[in-house]
């Protein structure tokens, strides 16, 4: 699959799809360690972006997203639309993210 085929609108502009294949989901669960924590901890003192944070929100979508994309290989899509992100808090320090969306068959027009 080529994974610029990837987007959040319900078509695709230049290709007409052909078949619906179904739901594809890609799914992670992440902690941050106790020392990340506690280095989150100590930038949140000082205000302003969360870069331990951030790093593992980057992470666990980018993980979620290529679980998803190969979910859809697996299934003979050649692209992915609708595609969303959900995320869940499992229990406390413990998130669940999910990357899903509709796998299709396209050809270009």
């Amino acid at each position: 699959m080529d994974h610029s085929l990837v987007t959040t609108s319900t078509s695709l502009e230049g290709y007409k799809i052909i078949k619906h294949l179904g739901v594809v989901r890609g799914i992670t669960v992440r902690s941050r360690s106790a020392l990340g924590n506690i280095a989150g901890g100590f930038q949140s003192l000082f205000g302003g972006r969360l870069s331990i944070y951030v790093e593992l929100c980057e992470n666990a979508r980018e993980e979620a997203y290529q679980l998803m994309i190969q979910h859809a290989d697996v299934m003979g899509a050649t692209a992915i639309i609708n595609m969303r992100y959900d995320a869940n808090e499992v229990m406390q320090g413990i998130t669940e993210v999910l990357a899903y969306g509709t796998a299709v068959v396209v050809e270009k027009i």
